[in-house]
């Protein structure tokens, strides 16, 4: 099988982690030939993150260290894509945080934490790159949303919230880049099985286990398999749309 993303460049967001959605993401469209450039807040921990997936695919990538919530750095991170390989056809936007706690408790300060990092680093970060995206013969975005964006969950005001509107932000960009002939959908991912979850007690694991109809968690490269597609031709004629991962968990959402 041919390598679909050959002489492809993406960048991708909240790629540090190595067990975390972003490194699975980066993973899946390097094993398919696309370059990267890999987005975290750490410069050593995406230089290291961006030597992995060269030495293990062969394709090229650099790290580039962003803080999404500022539109300078948001930029800079195109900036120095363009100068490494002149073009961007790909943007994943994967970075995110939580800050649970009931509404009643949550200071304002987690609800701005939350906000800023999931909904408005999605939109800057979008914002800075696509003046480079729009000139890609197909280019795409994914935003990693979640099924608490569509259901709420208690405790989770602020990061349901915050991917409830990636999910109109995504429908918006559909709308406004689709003359251009840029593809923008989101994928919810429901209960994932990665470093944050694992450390979760195992009591609280075995609950969200019994949650989903499939009774196991997604792994990352689940989440990255349905990335993958959205970046694919198989998905030339989807946009605006989102699609769950999450073992049936919110079915009729």
């Amino acid at each position: 099988m041919g390598k679909h993303f050959e002489g492809k460049v993406a960048v991708a967001t909240g790629t540090a982690s190595p067990r975390g959605l972003g490194r699975a993401i980066c993973n899946r469209i390097a094993e398919e030939g696309c370059d990267l450039v890999m987005v975290d807040l750490n410069q050593e921990a995406c230089d290291q993150a961006a030597k992995e997936v060269v030495e293990a695919y062969g394709v090229k990538a650099i790290g580039v260290a962003c803080n999404v919530t500022k539109l300078s750095d948001c930029e800079n991170v195109i900036a120095k894509a363009k100068a490494s390989f002149n073009k961007l056809d790909f943007l994943i936007n994967n970075a995110g945080v939580l800050k649970d706690t009931l509404l009643l408790r949550m200071t304002e300060e987690d609800w701005d934490f939350v906000l800023d990092v999931n909904l408005k680093g999605v939109f800057l970060m979008t914002k800075a790159a696509s003046k480079l995206l729009l000139k890609a013969p197909s280019g795409r975005i994914v935003n990693i949303s979640s099924v608490s964006g569509l259901t709420g969950q208690p405790a989770q005001a602020n990061y349901s919230s915050s991917k409830a509107g990636v999910i109109a932000l995504t429908k918006v960009c559909a709308r406004e880049f689709s003359g251009r002939g840029v593809l923008v959908n989101a994928v919810c991912p429901g209960y994932v099985q990665t470093d944050m979850t694992g450390s979760l007690p195992n009591d609280v694991q075995e609950k969200l286990k019994e949650m989903v109809p499939l009774k196991r968690p997604a792994t990352p490269r689940d989440i990255a398999n349905s990335v993958r597609f959205f970046l694919s031709d198989d998905a030339s004629y989807i946009t605006g749309t989102y699609l769950r991962v999450d073992g049936g968990a919110a079915i009729g959402m």
